[in-house]
């Protein structure tokens, strides 16, 4: 599976535009990762406990669109973006979209 943030693929040819696709996941934190956050925020810099929860949550919503786009029949996701919401305090939707395509080389 192709996956690219634009809008068209360099040396490929659209040959079938299928329509959006979409991948999601809802993760919180827990009470271990809030307290070692907790400490590594007092202490500065970077907080390596809550970048992991994100890209968890950013590669889970990920691999849900390209499963979604291959089962629409898909080869390639274009225009590909990430978005996020607090849902509650502490629990988070990370919603991974594009649009499926079927390319062949030009």
């Amino acid at each position: 599976m192709i996956v690219a943030t634009t809008n068209d693929l360099t040396g490929h040819r659209i040959v079938r535009h299928i329509g959006m696709v979409r991948g999601v996941t809802v993760r919180s934190r827990n009470a271990i990762s809030d307290a070692i956050g907790g400490v590594q925020s007092m202490l500065g810099g970077r907080v390596g406990v809550y970048v992991k929860l994100a890209e968890t949550a950013r590669q889970e919503a990920y691999d849900d669109l390209v499963a979604h786009a291959r089962d629409m029949g898909a080869n390639a996701v274009l225009a590909m973006r990430y978005d996020a919401n607090e849902i509650m305090p502490g629990v988070t939707e990370v919603l991974a979209y594009g649009t499926a395509v079927v390319v062949e080389p030009a």
